[in-house]
């Protein structure tokens, strides 16, 4: 299974924390284009005079969706390709009747390419600015950064590692091949002796 990671806006507003009888409706994973609750959760009366302290929560639940969408769409937008099925949305009803995401996250592919240190690093580089995308990125975004760069970290350490392997294969001036033995001819006869540097033995050719 490849790994993935979260880098998410967790839902922390305590001013957001209130339930309304019959008509709360927090879902994970829903269409971030649907703004009504499900069929089955009773919702608000439309015609429902709010009172001023529901109407300033309808205010934070709006300001706070509009936080969550950008922040989300920050990842997915910087992710790109190694983003995993878009963003996902957490929803709270208003005291109007309306869904409102008040937490998300975006799944995203943080596996080292295989046996491709130089691919890896340009993929971590990319995890990490999807991750610190956003204008405030979550503690989670910022984990699964630092977790990006030490693997970019460990991949430029083999990059250098296959470099120097690289180096030591390449033969230089002194291991060029040498004679193995150096030829005399005196009165007819050609002796061969050995060369210092290769072997011991020598032949006498008559």
């Amino acid at each position: 299974m490849t790994p993935t990671a979260s880098i998410s806006n967790a839902y922390s507003s305590n001013s957001l924390n209130y339930n309304l009888t019959g008509s709360s409706c927090i879902n994970k994973g829903v269409s971030p284009n649907a703004h009504t609750c499900s069929p089955d959760t009773p919702a608000a009366d439309g015609n429902k005079e709010l009172t001023e302290e529901e109407k300033q929560q309808v205010k934070e639940l709006q300001s706070r969706d509009r936080e969550v969408r950008a922040h989300e769409m920050a990842h997915v937008a910087t992710g790109g390709q190694y983003v995993r099925g878009g963003a996902n949305f957490e929803y709270q009803t208003g005291p109007d009747g309306k869904r409102y995401a008040v937490g998300g996250e975006v799944s995203i592919d943080t596996s080292e390419v295989s046996n491709n240190p130089e691919a890896t690093i340009r993929k971590m580089q990319v995890v990490k600015r999807a991750a610190l995308a956003p204008a405030k990125p979550s503690p989670q975004d910022r984990s699964v950064a630092a977790q990006a760069t030490q693997k970019e970290m460990k991949a430029r350490q083999e990059q250098q590692e296959e470099v120097s392997e690289e180096k030591n294969k390449t033969p230089s001036d002194n291991n060029k091949s040498i004679a193995k033995t150096v030829s005399y001819t005196k009165n007819g006869i050609t002796i061969s002796l050995p060369n210092p540097s290769t072997s011991h033995n020598f032949d006498v050719i008559a």
